[in-house]
């Protein structure tokens, strides 16, 4: 089970990278009123971080890292994977949704513009920020896993 949730989460990051960074162009971009909300790829972008969200709970539930916290935060690897990533991921889920609801409720297009590309361009900064590279030293996995 952990492999095929692990498999989805790599394969879904992808899918939420490129709906983060068409998001934030899409609404830089935009001058009218039609792209509130990110348009369409800011409803991809909040469902596959939904989904990312969702599967990560799975792989941490099936991994058990809070049985033993004290020696999870001494391990830099564990910590990063139960504590930082997560805590960038969630902030990355809540921005996403927060930008969408709060630029479809804005009182002019260009307050809604600007809320969706700062919410946006902070979720793709925090995605970028929280991701484990290849190239970053200790918790770098994989562009892929399958």
């Amino acid at each position: 089970m952990h492999d095929a949730l692990l498999t989805v989460h790599s394969l879904v990051r992808w899918i939420a990278l490129v709906a983060a960074v068409a998001a934030t162009l899409v609404v830089a971009r935009d001058h009218g009123d039609r792209q509130r909300g990110g348009g369409v790829w800011g409803a991809v972008l909040t469902g596959a971080l939904d989904l990312q969200l969702l599967v990560g709970i799975g792989l941490l539930l099936s991994l058990n890292v809070f049985a033993n916290m004290a020696e999870t935060m001494r391990d830099p690897v564990a910590r990063f994977f139960a504590v930082e990533h997560e805590t960038l991921m969630v902030l990355a889920v809540v921005l996403s949704h927060v930008g969408r609801v709060l630029s479809r409720k804005a009182a002019s297009p260009a307050a809604a513009r600007r809320t969706a590309l700062i919410c946006f361009a902070l979720v793709l900064a925090l995605l970028i920020a929280g991701t484990p590279w290849p190239f970053r030293e200790l918790v770098g996995r994989p562009w892929v896993r399958l």
